[in-house]
């Protein structure tokens, strides 16, 4: 009686690089960029790898190609004079995604530099890097961007508008944001609300304000341009301004800051004041940054997701250096959600004696 044959059971070890260029009789080097289309190849060499990989019908690791990808990809942050509560989120978020994509992230701070200062140290960057995150206020350099385009580095600008159509933007609705929190404050009965603008050359703080201007006309408030006074976002320049509004002699029921620090820096000018936060004053800020727990009471803001925008800034840099040619890049505009964190330095107006 014949033995029973048993069941031959093809390997299922996967083809390697190496077996498709020994068949197609080139270096791996050469199957590597025929797969992912960069470089240049002879037309003869790209049809005897194609050949090669259909026959032996290999399928790329894409994972590992990524990875590889990855560990040679330098992404520059960029930064100058920002918040530092700002600047710790947006760190945050990069080094988490740095975590866990093998980019190399590089960051430099540039120390208030003039546009002609600007362009030379982006000539220089690019040299260095493939990408670039510019977050306020230097995502509205047009010095920096126009050098950084003309050598093709891809750039995603953080909270900003699109002032240019050559890089890609990741940022929430300021507009929408700066009503829905005036919004806040007058459906608890206020209607003299101060507002710290911030810096006079960012299209965020331009939006911030127009929503501020649009919810008060919605509620047929009329606008009192004693009210509003100039910040750059920083804690001094919030000092300032609150100063301003509380000296004013007939002062506001409630002030809203274009960010946390500045709002930090009305509540403590209101303390020295001798007034209550929230009872004879209240504060609202925006961003949502650690400046806005680190204060007593603690601050109703508009979370803006600082974080996760460097996620998503990271990503759309990636997906547009995959691509390679400059003139096929997608740019992108994306608009993120924001949240109101109601907290505790809002309340209703103190009643008039």
């Amino acid at each position: 009686m014949d033995k029973p044959k048993k069941s031959v059971r093809r390997k299922t070890r996967g083809v390697t690089i190496d077996e498709v260029a020994a068949l197609a009789g080139v270096s791996p080097m050469t199957v590597s960029r025929v797969i992912n289309g960069q470089g240049k190849v002879r037309d003869t060499t790209r049809e005897r790898v194609t050949r090669a990989v259909r026959e032996l019908n290999y399928t790329p690791n894409l994972a590992a190609s990524s990875l590889a990808a990855a560990q040679h990809t330098r992404i520059a942050l960029i930064y100058t004079n920002p918040s530092g509560a700002y600047l710790r989120e947006l760190l945050l978020g990069l080094l988490r995604v740095a975590s866990r994509t093998p980019i190399q992230l590089v960051v430099d701070y540039w120390d208030d530099l003039d546009a002609e200062a600007e362009r030379k140290a982006a000539r220089a960057m690019g040299k260095r890097v493939d990408a670039v995150i510019l977050p306020p206020p230097l995502c509205e350099s047009r010095a920096a961007v126009t050098e950084f385009v003309r050598a093709g580095i891809p750039v995603v600008a953080i909270a900003s508008g699109r002032f240019s159509d050559d890089i890609s933007c990741v940022r929430i609705d300021d507009f929408r944001a700066g009503k829905e929190m005036t919004e806040h404050l007058i459906e608890r009965g206020h209607t003299r609300i101060g507002f710290i603008k911030g810096r006079a050359d960012l299209s965020a703080s331009t939006r911030r304000f127009q929503g501020f201007q649009a919810a008060l006309e919605d509620a047929g408030i009329a606008f009192d341009p004693a009210l509003v006074h100039q910040g750059d976002y920083t804690y001094r320049s919030g000092l300032k301004a609150a100063e301003k509004l509380l000296g004013h002699r007939k002062p506001p029921s409630a002030i809203f800051a274009s960010n946390d620090d500045m709002a930090a820096a009305a509540i403590s000018v209101a303390h020295r004041r001798g007034l209550d936060v929230p009872r004879d004053l209240s504060v609202v800020g925006f961003d949502d940054t650690s400046a806005a727990t680190t204060v007593w009471p603690e601050l109703t803001t508009m979370h803006q997701p600082i974080a996760s925008m460097a996620d998503t800034a990271i990503d759309v840099l990636l997906r547009c250096i995959r691509r390679n040619d400059a003139s096929t890049r997608v740019l992108t505009d994306q608009v993120v959600p924001h949240r109101l964190i109601a907290r505790d330095s809002v309340a209703a107006p103190p009643k008039k004696k």
